[in-house]
């Protein structure tokens, strides 16, 4: 939210992404981190780590996404099986003779330059989204979004945008690269209702990573904002913390 100009499109793409991240390292002076993301966010830490698993400790990641086709079109045509009463204003919102693209239809209106049809697709297409995101119901959250017009449209266009261009990588490209990086621990956090990234998608992670250990969270949606899932997550960084100076004690010695 704090990126200017927010929702730009220029320059905008993971490696751009990677690259931006690399260049904070420098710019803290950090030697080595442990890399920390949850739903795209680990999707791009997975990225960055098998571009530079040198300066890499360790992972922590949160409702694991592998950007593959099948993975962003879920939130089009598979999410709607679980919040059939929130997919309908997406499917709604559409005529009946696009609705077999949705993914091109909603494009086409988020880009569109009135402001009417632009905030219109992407409210829709963000609540849907949020509704999903939260596995106890959060209708503060949801509502709080929605009048922030600037997110809505921003997150839209972004995802959109990365969407119909397969998010600028290759088929399962993350999957296919993990050697770069099962030589380092990782912790998986994942939300066994977690409706926007399922399990099995971490599922799929955790069985390509010897070296990874996956936390099923029981009554954990997708955000990380639940007592359960933030709870988790606080306990993976104090573990890594724990391990890190068990060893940098061992190596002083």
């Amino acid at each position: 939210m704090r990126s200017e100009p927010f929702g730009c499109l220029e320059e905008n793409s993971p490696q751009h992404s990677v690259n931006d991240i690399e260049l904070l390292r420098n710019h803290l002076g950090i030697e080595k981190w442990v890399v920390f993301g949850g739903s795209w966010g680990s999707s791009l830490a997975l990225l960055y780590g098998q571009e530079h698993s040198e300066k890499c400790m360790g992972f922590i990641l949160r409702g694991v996404w592998l950007a593959r086709e099948a993975d962003y079109l879920h939130l089009f045509y598979g999410m709607g099986k679980i919040f059939p009463e929130a997919y309908a204003p997406v499917i709604n919102h559409i005529p009946e003779e696009e609705r077999g693209d949705l993914l091109s239809a909603y494009h086409r209106r988020i880009f569109d330059p009135d402001p009417e049809v632009h905030l219109s697709a992407a409210r829709i297409f963000l609540k849907f989204d949020a509704i999903c995101s939260t596995h106890h119901p959060n209708p503060a959250f949801v509502e709080a979004m929605m009048q922030n017009d600037k997110l809505v449209l921003g997150v839209g266009k972004a995802f959109c945008h990365y969407a119909k261009n397969g998010f600028f990588l290759e088929p399962n490209q993350i999957l296919s690269r993990m050697p770069r990086i099962t030589h380092l621990p990782a912790i998986i956090v994942q939300g066994r209702y977690d409706a926007v990234c399922p399990p099995e998608i971490a599922y799929s992670l955790y069985q390509s990573w010897n070296n990874s250990k996956l936390w099923m969270i029981p009554d954990g949606g997708h955000s990380d904002d639940e007592p359960s899932m933030a709870a988790a997550l606080v306990s993976a960084t104090d573990l890594f913390a724990e391990e890190i100076m068990q060893r940098t004690d061992q190596c002083l010695r």
